[in-house]
């Protein structure tokens, strides 16, 4: 009975996280349709945020996921997809996701860059098999929508990542255990 009921708990999940990755494009594998958002991503960024200019010009490349949706009830699972462009040419796509356990519920949607401030970093990065965020990650905001901090102490780290656009009755976003994977679209 007991694991009749956490199956039934995990296949609900599964399924109420895949119709929220769906009802909002993320699930395509469409090259074109990711182009667009990551456009319209990095328009709003540079709009609401114009210190991440600079860090645009200064990185060796970004990495742009325009909408990630997390969605979490004691598990939570993430999905995304966006592209990697070095200069203005978009040159690999990646798809994101994570899984957390512990005290957590509700649904979270965001954007995220992530700023590749030294060719190492950058090649680091296009080399690996499943590039997993974590302790390398120095972030450039303030959580709950407040101003965006890009100085130098951020812009002396390797790898620099700008959370925004939060939407959701989760609160916060963190990339920690973040994978990255590179798609073909």
């Amino acid at each position: 009975m007991i694991l009749s009921n956490r199956r039934s708990f995990a296949v609900g999940l599964l399924a109420l996280s895949g119709m929220a990755a769906c009802s909002n494009g993320v699930g395509t594998n469409n090259a074109a349709r990711i182009d667009a958002r990551v456009e319209t991503t990095l328009d709003t960024m540079y709009n609401n945020y114009p210190g991440t200019k600079e860090l645009a010009t200064n990185a060796s490349g970004i990495l742009i996921m325009p909408v990630i949706t997390k969605v979490g009830f004691g598990i939570g699972l993430g999905f995304g997809q966006g592209a990697l462009q070095v200069g203005e040419a978009k040159v690999d796509y990646y798809s994101a996701s994570s899984a957390s356990a512990g005290p957590q519920i509700g649904v979270n949607q965001y954007s995220h860059v992530l700023f590749f401030m030294t060719p190492e970093a950058l090649l680091e990065f296009r080399e690996s098999r499943g590039w997993s965020a974590g302790a390398n990650i120095e972030y450039a905001y303030k959580d709950q929508g407040e101003a965006l901090i890009a100085n130098t102490a951020t812009t002396g780290a390797s790898v620099v990542a700008v959370v925004f656009g939060q939407a959701g009755l989760k609160i916060g976003a963190t990339l920690d255990g973040t994978k990255y994977t590179r798609i073909i679209p």
